[in-house]
């Protein structure tokens, strides 16, 4: 696998970093998650413009210096793709680190090295749907992380809040914040339809600013489907007719089970799901410009 690497397309095993970079030992990193689909006849990036200037706000929030622009990332991202002569689906990662050994946690003034990588990726989640647990770990509080930031650091709160949820069976975790309110999945957002209206946790509840999220909003509007940011309590979640995650990986995947509650795979989480596909592989020209064409 070929990867870019500060303006270089090299092996991956040439892609290497010190054991004393501060990303690797405090967690000072920022990434992407972005997919690309192969419809038979050309390979899209789906929202690839989205991610990288999410990436650079991400990078801005936490103070890391990142020496190119978003322009520059998205041709990169295509021409990582094009080395390595891909005609499938992908998961493209972009994560920019601290290459340089340092002991200590003043990262000032220390430029940041960007990779990208892509390798090819079928499903992430069950496309059936998933059973879900409301763990014991709480997202971590805005006061303490920030977490409009996806930085490598504050998934450490995602991995434990998965690891309880495999622990206890089950496929995903779902995390409530300190207030105790339904916030997101550990990497996916999430929506829940009760009583025919669609709600989404809101940005203040301490969500991360899904791209994947504000795709489904649009779509639901296009579909006549108001959707309403609101804080979503436990009690709500579990009377849910309808519940479902979305994310670059997760895609629009239906939750069958919280806790032991069954949930049926509703018609609202069909439509978008079934619109979402047509989006990414090109089928509807109105979105269009959301797809960057590789080939």
């Amino acid at each position: 696998m070929r990867i870019w690497v500060d303006g270089r397309i090299v092996e991956d095993r040439e892609a290497t970093v010190s054991v004393l970079s501060p990303t690797l030992n405090y967690g000072f990193g920022v990434f992407e998650g972005i997919r690309a689909y192969w419809n038979g006849k050309n390979l899209y990036v789906f929202r690839l413009a989205e991610h990288m200037e999410r990436l650079l706000r991400s990078a801005r929030i936490i103070g890391m210096d990142i020496p190119y622009t978003a322009e520059e990332l998205v041709k990169a991202t295509v021409e990582t793709i094009r080395a390595n002569g891909y005609r499938e689906d992908l998961y493209i990662r972009p994560v920019a680190f601290i290459a340089k050994p340092q002991i200590g946690l003043d990262v000032r003034g220390v430029q940041a090295s960007v990779a990208i990588a892509a390798l090819p990726f079928g499903k992430y989640l069950k496309a059936e749907g998933v059973r879900a647990a409301v763990v014991s770990w709480r997202r971590v509080h805005t006061s303490m992380m920030p977490v409009m930031a996806k930085a490598t650091g504050i998934y450490l709160n995602s991995i434990m809040a998965v690891l309880e949820a495999k622990s206890r069976g089950y496929d995903e975790a779902i995390l409530l914040n300190a207030e105790g309110k339904v916030v997101e999945g550990s990497g996916e957002n999430i929506f829940v339809v009760r009583r025919g209206i669609l709600m989404t946790p809101p940005v203040e509840d301490g969500i991360l600013e899904g791209i994947t999220r504000e795709t489904v909003i649009t779509l639901a509007g296009e579909l006549g489907i108001h959707v309403l940011e609101k804080s979503i309590s436990r009690e709500e979640l579990y009377t849910a007719d309808e519940a479902f995650f979305v994310g670059t990986a997760a895609e629009v995947t239906p939750i069958v089970e919280i806790d032991g509650r069954p949930l049926p795979r509703g018609p609202i989480t069909e439509r978008l799901a079934r619109k979402y596909r047509e989006v990414v592989l090109g089928q509807d020209e109105k979105y269009l410009g959301w797809l960057t064409p590789v080939y």
